[in-house]
């Protein structure tokens, strides 16, 4: 998995296609990520303890991990994720600028 929770994305297809947003959780075994805010959906809710009210909410769907990409910190484009050894550290860096990714999310 080359996506982590927090990582600026762009989402490459579907309804939200060319929005970005950041990453919230990732489900590696399904290969699914939820983007904070978008791929929303309407949700109808019966009266319960929880949520006494009912209504209809708003739930983010998780989206394929193909259909987002990684946007650079430096150069701003969306590109893949490739790796780096230094001094036996592996870090994750841009296929496009080469500059390092981890500084962002962490």
């Amino acid at each position: 998995m080359k996506l982590r929770r927090g990582d600026n994305v762009m989402i490459l297809a579907g309804k939200d296609g060319g929005k970005t947003g950041i990453i919230e959780r990732v489900a590696p075994k399904e290969g699914r990520v939820v983007v904070k805010g978008l791929n929303m959906a309407k949700k109808h809710v019966k009266p319960s303890r929880k949520n006494p009210q009912g209504g209809i909410l708003d739930i983010n769907l998780p989206l394929q991990i193909s259909n987002v990409g990684l946007v650079c910190p430096s150069c701003g484009k969306t590109t893949r994720v490739g790796y780096a050894i230094k001094d036996k550290v592996k870090s994750r860096i841009c296929r496009k600028c080469g500059q390092s990714v981890e500084a962002v999310t962490k």
